[in-house]
């Protein structure tokens, strides 16, 4: 079992210089903490784990589904306020509180699933950016019990120590991004989804012609969405410990979108890339405040130019080639594939 792992390892990621990449970006992340413990770092870096598990969500969705996501951070407020209410009212602990939370946005992505069955292009993306607005102005109203303004503050903590934090985030948000990326993974003997969300987004008529029954998969994909962005909306309320209307704020829903066209769109590990580059260099840029939003924008329409499917995706194909028969990548200098042999040139 053991030399099998290894065997697989050995051919899945040391022989694929993207994902050894990732894997060695990883293993530094994991040993930040035991290089420095100043808590300004490890917040920013659990923010860009919370984030990319944010990002993933919209990517998940609107890169391989085609359903545009204008109002993704409906999700993430609803699951943040579900969390904050069931650990403040009902004196549930947060790791009932987030996963019940990320249920609730489940709810709430099925219910904007809703007009998606009838809806398309532009019309779909204006409709659901709707939806946080009506979220909000229901929180306006009933101040009482969602605290206005102000939000709902004074939740308990995930645990007692930032770096606990960064760890928990951490093996949240690699867990997490895993099952999106199996999920979409059209390569993936055992499950046909990406190539099914490929297709409704290509084409969904000729998808519902071949006998795909597009609206299981329109929900599937808005319900997985919404359940990972609850996770990140959750986990980002109890880290904060406060959940207010800054969770539903249409800037964050377009945070997702920059970050995932910045990192390589339907990719999944592109919106990865993009959040843990954007981010930090967003929060190092506060020290020119006048500037510092040019800055980000011009950054954004540089990558755009240079490299329009994003730059991670542009990495990749610099370090990676894919065998034309089997489909598998090798590394850039082979002249032949490493499973079938097939000449790459």
């Amino acid at each position: 079992m053991l030399r099998r792992l290894l065997k697989d390892f050995q051919g899945d990621i040391i022989a694929v210089p993207g994902r050894l990449l990732a894997l060695i970006f990883f293993i530094m992340l994991l040993l930040v903490p035991l290089v420095t413990n100043e808590p300004y770092i490890l917040r920013t870096l659990i923010f860009a784990n919370i984030f990319a598990i944010f990002a993933v969500s919209w990517d998940l969705l609107s890169g391989y589904t085609g359903q545009v996501n204008f109002g993704h951070a409906l999700f993430f407020g609803v699951a943040a306020y579900t969390s904050a209410l069931l650990n403040l009212k009902m004196g549930m602990p947060p790791w009932a509180t987030i996963p019940i939370g990320a249920l609730a946005a489940v709810v709430a992505g099925v219910v904007v699933c809703l007009p998606a069955l009838r809806l398309r292009g532009p019309y779909l993306s204006l409709v659901t950016l709707a939806f946080p607005l009506i979220l909000l102005g229901i929180i306006f109203t009933f101040t009482g019990f969602t605290g206005g303004e102000f939000g709902v503050s004074g939740l308990s903590r995930v645990s007692n120590s930032r770096v606990t934090d960064f760890y928990i985030s951490f093996g949240v948000m690699l867990v997490s991004v895993m099952i999106m990326w199996k999920l979409t993974d059209a390569k993936s003997a055992l499950v046909r989804t990406g190539i099914i969300f490929h297709a409704i987004r290509e084409d969904e008529i000729t998808a519902r012609a071949s006998g795909i029954n597009t609206i299981r998969y329109k929900l599937l994909a808005f319900a997985v969405g919404g359940f990972f962005a609850g996770i990140a909306g959750a986990f980002h309320a109890h880290f904060m410990r406060i959940a207010g209307p800054s969770n539903l704020d249409l800037f964050l829903s377009f945070q997702a979108i920059i970050w995932t066209v910045f990192g390589g769109i339907t990719s999944i590990y592109g919106p990865v890339v993009g959040v843990y580059i954007m981010y930090p260099l967003m929060e190092f840029l506060r020290v020119v405040p006048e500037i510092r939003m040019l800055i980000f924008a011009g950054i954004v329409v540089i990558i755009l130019l240079f490299m329009p499917e994003g730059i991670a995706v542009f990495i990749r194909d610099k370090m990676e080639q894919t065998c034309p028969r089997c489909k598998l990548s090798n590394v850039w200098w082979r002249k032949t594939c490493r499973a079938c042999g097939a000449n790459l040139r």
